[in-house]
């Protein structure tokens, strides 16, 4: 009987692993602040929702539209390099959002142009995460054996949680006190702080070397490994039309000012609440990971997310808003566990790049696309409404999944192939 015990802290026993999820955690810190602040600042300027949800969906056009030649390039490259490269490029849009938004610049140029600034840099935000996605997912996999990705995926999604978490806390905290200013110049800080972290990590072998094809049959190449392969497939379906409509978030800033009455602060500790509920169930993986049933434990921690969503949009007291967003934290954490396990075993190395793209353009473009669905459904319908819509429509997603995707309902965490 084999009687060895498992140990939960296998993956951070990795050096390189070490320096890559301090950087993880530095770069998810600096980049929720900045979506706290930028979310709070443009609706301070327009008082428009619907200009709430156009922020995530400005960054989420380039992020779709060149998501298959990101993973693509990231495949053919070095990775810790390009990762680098990338990561100082969302360091020197944050310092030109540094700039434009400070008090004498508004006063100098105006609100209007101020918020066509801030999109225009969004924009080139979606850019730089097509490529720095794909190319973390690569360089992740390089970095601990095979026989290591599972925790090294919960450890991974901690450090990322836990970014999440104090991010929009500390982010929201400093708003109020120091201003925005000051706030930009600490998420600056911390970024070049991660670009030092990845430099700790030793240059990978490339291991996708172009075989005479054209760059686009190359790049769709994950597409259609993700499409054949129907239990990555059926993942990935489900989150993503759990999370399009789930993109309460959006609408945060609306409920902090306009309907819980907590301003900047109550804002970063709502924006941190999902988080939260997150990295705790991640941790408690780590000690107990999911073993059997995967699949049902899936589709019942989504149908928990859009229940909790529901409950959020209609809570009035700010103590329980932030109790809906962890528990909906919690169960969303299952989900990503579950999937990130799942992709990561069954694709193969060479295309681990093309295969993140494809997952990046359905599951993180769909954030904010939700976020934009939730933008647009409150300027129709209310705040209120439609993030209870939302909650209702995800519900649905999972009932309909539960009876016509037996792949999802079979699914358990085991070595997969690219023929499932």
């Amino acid at each position: 009987m084999n009687t060895k015990k498992r140990d939960p802290y296998l993956a951070l026993r990795y050096k390189e692993f070490r320096a890559y999820v301090l950087a993880r955690f530095l770069i998810t810190i600096a980049l929720t602040m900045q979506a706290v602040i930028i979310g709070y600042e443009v609706y301070e300027l327009t008082n428009s929702k619907i200009l709430l949800g156009l922020i995530g969906l400005t960054e989420a056009i380039p992020a779709i539209g060149i998501a298959l030649y990101g993973g693509y390039v990231a495949d053919k490259s070095e990775k810790r390099n390009m990762l680098v490269a990338f990561i100082s490029l969302y360091t020197v849009m944050c310092a030109l959002l540094l700039v434009f938004t400070h008090s004498d610049m508004i006063a100098s140029i105006g609100k209007e142009n101020v918020v066509i600034l801030i999109f225009f840099i969004i924009f080139f935000t979606g850019i730089a995460r097509s490529f720095s996605g794909p190319a973390s997912f690569g360089l992740a996999a390089q970095i601990v054996p095979r026989e290591v990705y599972q925790s090294s995926i919960t450890w991974a999604s901690t450090a990322w949680q836990s970014g999440a978490v104090l991010g929009p806390a500390v982010g929201g905290i400093l708003l109020g006190k120091a201003g925005i200013t000051f706030t930009f110049g600490i998420i600056v800080v911390f970024l070049c702080i991660a670009i030092i972290s990845l430099l700790m990590i030793d240059k990978k072998p490339i291991q996708f070397i172009p075989k005479g094809e054209s760059v686009y049959e190359s790049a769709i190449q994950g597409l259609k490994f993700v499409y054949h392969n129907k239990v990555i497939l059926s993942c990935i379906s489900l989150d993503l039309f759990a999370v399009l409509f789930g993109g309460a978030i959006a609408l945060l800033p609306v409920y902090a000012k306009d309907i819980l009455h907590v301003g900047a602060e109550g804002l970063g500790w709502l924006r941190a609440s999902q988080a939260m509920g997150a990295i705790l169930m991640l941790l408690f993986l780590a000690y107990f990971p999911i073993k059997k049933n995967a699949g049902k434990i899936l589709l019942g921690a989504v149908f928990g997310f859009g229940i909790f969503i529901i409950l959020f949009g209609i809570s009035k007291l700010f103590w329980f808003s932030m109790f809906c967003l962890i528990m909906s934290g919690a169960l969303d954490g299952i989900s990503v566990s579950i999937r990130h396990t799942i992709v990561q075993m069954a694709t193969p190395d060479e295309m681990r790049g093309r295969v993140s793209a494809v997952n990046s353009m359905f599951i993180g473009s769909s954030n904010e696309i939700g976020e934009f669905e939730s933008g647009a459904t409150a300027s129709l319908m209310g705040t209120v409404p439609a993030v209870i819509f939302g909650g209702c429509m995800t519900c649905l997603v999972v009932i309909v999944t539960f009876f016509t995707s037996p792949s999802i309902r079979k699914l358990e965490l085991k070595e997969h192939s690219a023929a499932d």
